[in-house]
């Protein structure tokens, strides 16, 4: 059986305990509580994970982290691709399509020196 894995809500990378099945089911209080001091436990079946139990406060921060990242990213992007529409840029496209072989494989040794520091 593989060890299961996840960012727990304070960013660090923790393992999950499992508990089989039967277990779940017998000793629902005990795995409950292990459950909500660990942050997850995976349920398994004949050694194969098939649920993962998680504590509230995790299952918050799992629901909470999408959004904000989504919304950075949705920013970014527009910001991307407005600079993208601007006369320079597309002029700047116009010309890297236009380039001969020669031109581009210049531009491309150009771009992989290294820069050198100013004193």
């Amino acid at each position: 059986m593989t060890t299961l894995s996840f960012r727990n809500r304070d960013g660090e990378l923790v393992d999950v305990p499992s508990v089989p099945a039967t277990r779940f089911k017998n000793e629902f209080g005990a795995v409950f509580e292990q459950a909500a001091q660990t942050g997850a436990v995976a349920i398994t079946k004949h050694n194969t994970t098939k649920a993962v139990l998680l504590s509230y406060a995790e299952f918050q921060a799992l629901t909470r982290a999408g959004s904000p990242v989504l919304d950075e990213l949705t920013e970014e992007f527009d910001a991307l691709l407005d600079r993208m529409q601007r006369p320079a840029a597309k002029a700047g496209v116009a010309a890297a399509f236009d380039a001969s072989p020669a031109d581009l494989g210049r531009a491309a040794v150009k771009a992989a020196r290294p820069k050198r520091r100013s004193r």
